[in-house]
């Protein structure tokens, strides 16, 4: 890997994150961050996800269309094993920017994974971040993450930057069919049959676990969309130097529709907007036709319920 420090490689260290980031692999090579990948299963065959290396999003989301069964798992133990291990000989320090625990098991078995490779290598330095982000949230913090490095943090502060910073990461996303969720069990066959009856379209976030929130639904596919514009309006916080995400999954003319509405927003006309594809691993679970928006925002804790709150303070 190449040395991204300023410092050079007294500073050096990884940076790690998931497919689920929906980082491409092109983009992560110049920034020198490493990707995990996901698997994901097509009709019973395991495949690993790696960001439409070896398929189009065009054809993988019309094979969902055609009723091909999609599924996903957990990266394992042993993959964790493996890669942390090999990290450890290797001797650099490593941050890993996990996918949320809230909807995959992956940061367990991560957590499990750095344990043993610590007390193999008592002197390796290793951090496993929960990043509490879907989908290509991760990718803006993955980011700004290496901006911070280049900028001199250090690997363990880094760690905390990244705890603090990823409740200033906002997304809002729209689904055009919910029949992809029901086929995984996320929600009853009959909620996606009414929906599509009824032409209900669902807009969700997260909360600051990362799990899903459902935050309103819309009569038609233009109304969700500026309901995206909308939460975009209530919650962005305008920073040139921060570059915010659209992506889709085989929905490039609705993404264009969001690009071209954020940008006749005050100060946004000349921002760094990231187009993108939803990966496999995702893809799986939300179907074709969804739309995101993704971007730095309002501090998302000071948001938080008098109950969340009061349950925050006994954890901490």
């Amino acid at each position: 890997m190449k040395d991204s420090s300023p410092t050079g490689h007294a500073n050096r260290y990884r940076i790690v994150v998931d497919t689920c980031a929906d980082l491409t692999p092109q983009i992560a090579a110049t920034l020198d961050v490493d990707i995990l990948g996901f698997p994901y299963i097509v009709d019973g065959v395991e495949k690993t996800d790696d960001i439409w290396t070896s398929i189009s999003p065009k054809e993988f989301y019309d094979e969902i269309r055609s009723g091909v069964k999609m599924s996903t798992s957990a990266i394992s133990l042993g993959r964790y094993l493996e890669f942390f291990t090999e990290c450890a000989k290797e001797g650099t320090p490593t941050v890993y920017l996990c996918f949320t625990s809230a909807l995959s098991g992956s940061y367990d078995f991560a957590c499990r994974a750095a344990e043993q490779v610590r007390a193999e290598y008592p002197d390796f330095e290793l951090y496993i971040v929960d990043n509490c982000l879907p989908c290509a949230c991760g990718e803006l913090l993955a980011l700004e993450a290496v901006r911070q490095r280049s900028a001199g943090l250090s690997a363990s502060e880094l760690v905390e930057w990244a705890n603090e910073a990823k409740h200033y990461v906002h997304g809002y996303f729209t689904l055009d069919s919910l029949d992809s969720l029901a086929a995984g069990g996320r929600i009853p066959p009959a909620a996606a049959q009414l929906s599509s009856k009824l032409d209900v379209k669902a807009s969700l976030s997260f909360d600051l676990a990362g799990s899903l929130s459902l935050t309103g639904v819309s009569r038609g596919r233009k109304r969700a969309l500026k309901g995206l514009i909308k939460s975009f309006q209530e919650n962005y916080v305008l920073d040139s130097a921060l570059p915010l995400t659209i992506v889709t999954a085989d929905a490039e003319k609705d993404g264009d529709w969001v690009e071209a509405a954020v940008r006749k927003e005050p100060g946004c006309a000349d921002l760094t907007i990231i187009r993108g594809s939803v990966g496999p691993t995702i893809g799986a679970h939300v179907g074709p036709g969804m739309v995101a928006l993704i971007f730095w925002g309002k501090n998302r804790a000071e948001k938080v319920s008098l109950s969340d709150r009061i349950a925050r303070k006994v954890r901490s």
